[in-house]
């Protein structure tokens, strides 16, 4: 059977990784209706409206939505047309790491991926092709085929595909432009190859083909945490240098730079920070976690938890470092946090740092102040609430305020948290900060952004990750 060539895709869930992939391919494939399907109907009304006030922010995706949309992207709450019209579905719904049950805190929660397969099932007429783009474990296609295969209709078959996404938040449109690769997994059968020619056929409209990679299913589902894995590694890497940096006195900036020299390991992933975040790196090391741990290789699993737990030690140690700087205590001591997303130009939160750090001084029953600018306010207050439960929210706003810009967060300050590397930050009149802040005034920070000298010079006591006091 030759290739189907794909005339209509509808993409399952309207979120980060959908939302700009299926966009970006309407746009770079004029001749293809993409229909992008979620059951949030305030999600789908954001992704319509009329002023483009789009549900996610992503430099760069207004335009291409604006470009494409009721051309040949569309967005619907209507999950069964979209299913029962499309040639190729995406599943790109969300993975968390499981909360209870059989491992909890590591696996991935496939209910979502689970409940999608079984609606394309329920409701196709006619045979697909399913791609799994939503971040799962490995041979998790092997439960979407058997729940398809088992509940399908007579005539109708369906292809599992892999097609891990490898975007990075804050640059995700530049990325799906001009990607390093596109990974396709499938079936090493006939019919395998020709769902896996199918999709290339997709992305060949403006993907180089020596960029789209070919391979077997488990394969592609492995290298997606594997890459994850990776990139965090390197991460907690210099993360845990910086602990060395600041107990003999050497510059992390330093360190990572002549290391960075050297063509074997580059320059890339090497700055370090107070943490990553965001939805992907841990959540795909406890995956790969458990998925050792499951198949008795405890030695690996140990290997890839000591990334996650070098992350977690190095926020506590950042939280214990202003603590321990502000004479011993924060308790009634008023602290500006500039930064509440995990990273700039995203207004994603999800693990941030900042949330780990305001969750500590709270704790310690100090006055914090946030101003980020783009994370939606209700989005602060969900994050501290869930990061201290125990505590009622009407509780945390006697202790949390939320600034309109980082001038009023830092008013009257005894210290300045820089929790993400927004480039504002690096631009903000630090004379007149300086001139309104309680003294001695403190600036700890956490991204590596500041010019460290001209702080020192207006007055200022600066504490930076990875930068020991020793000469």
């Amino acid at each position: 059977m030759a290739p189907v060539k794909v005339q209509k895709i509808c993409c399952i869930g309207a979120g980060y990784v959908g939302g700009p992939t299926c966009a970006v391919i309407a746009l770079k494939c004029p001749h293809i209706q993409v229909t992008i399907v979620d059951l949030n109907q305030a999600r789908i009304d954001a992704w319509n409206s009329a002023d483009f006030k789009l549900p996610i922010y992503e430099p760069g995706l207004e335009e291409v939505v604006r470009k494409a949309r009721g051309r040949n992207l569309f967005f619907s709450t209507d999950v069964d047309k979209g299913i029962r019209e499309a040639d190729l579905i995406f599943v790109s719904v969300n993975t968390p790491t499981k909360k209870a049950g059989v491992g909890a805190g590591s696996s991935a929660d496939l209910t979502y991926v689970e409940s999608a397969t079984r609606r394309i099932a329920a409701v196709a007429t006619s045979s697909k092709i399913v791609v799994e783009k939503s971040t799962v474990p490995c041979r998790t296609a092997e439960s979407m085929r058997t729940i398809l295969e088992a509940n399908s209709k007579p005539g109708t078959r369906f292809d599992i595909l892999s097609n891990p996404e490898f975007l990075a938040e804050g640059t995700a449109i530049n990325d799906l432009f001009a990607p390093d690769r596109v990974l396709i997994g499938s079936l090493q059968t006939q019919e395998g190859k020709d769902a896996c020619a199918s999709l290339a056929e997709v992305y060949a409209n403006w993907v180089p083909r020596e960029r789209i990679l070919t391979v077997g299913l488990w394969s592609s589902e492995l290298t997606k945490l594997a890459a994850n894995a990776m990139l965090a590694q390197r991460i907690s890497s210099i993360n845990a240098l910086s602990a060395l940096c600041e107990a003999t006195g050497a510059n992390v900036d330093e360190v990572a730079h002549a290391i960075g020299y050297d063509s074997r390991i580059g320059p890339k992933f090497l700055r370090a920070s107070v943490g990553f975040g965001g939805s992907c790196f841990q959540k795909d090391i406890l995956n790969l976690v458990y998925l050792s741990e499951s198949l008795h290789l405890p030695q690996v699993a140990a290997y890839w938890r000591q990334v996650v737990e070098m992350n977690e030690y190095q926020k506590s140690r950042f939280s214990k470092t202003v603590v321990d700087t502000l004479f011993n205590t924060i308790t009634g001591k008023h602290i500006a946090v500039l930064g509440f997303a995990f990273k700039a130009d995203t207004g994603d939160t999800r693990e941030s740092a900042a949330i780990s750090l305001i969750r500590d001084f709270v704790t310690e029953r100090a006055y914090v102040t946030i101003y980020d600018p783009k994370v939606e306010e209700a989005q602060i207050w969900l994050d501290l609430s869930e990061a201290l439960p125990s505590i009622p929210l009407e509780t945390i706003k006697k202790h949390v305020t939320l600034a309109p810009s980082a001038l009023d967060a830092c008013k009257q300050k005894e210290a300045i948290v820089i929790a993400t590397e927004w480039k504002e930050f690096k631009e903000i009149d630090w004379q007149t900060v300086y001139s309104r802040m309680s003294k001695p005034a403190f600036v700890f920070d956490g991204r590596l952004i500041l010019d460290v000298e001209k702080l020192k010079q207006i007055g200022f006591t600066v504490k930076v990750i990875g930068r020991g006091d020793r000469l």
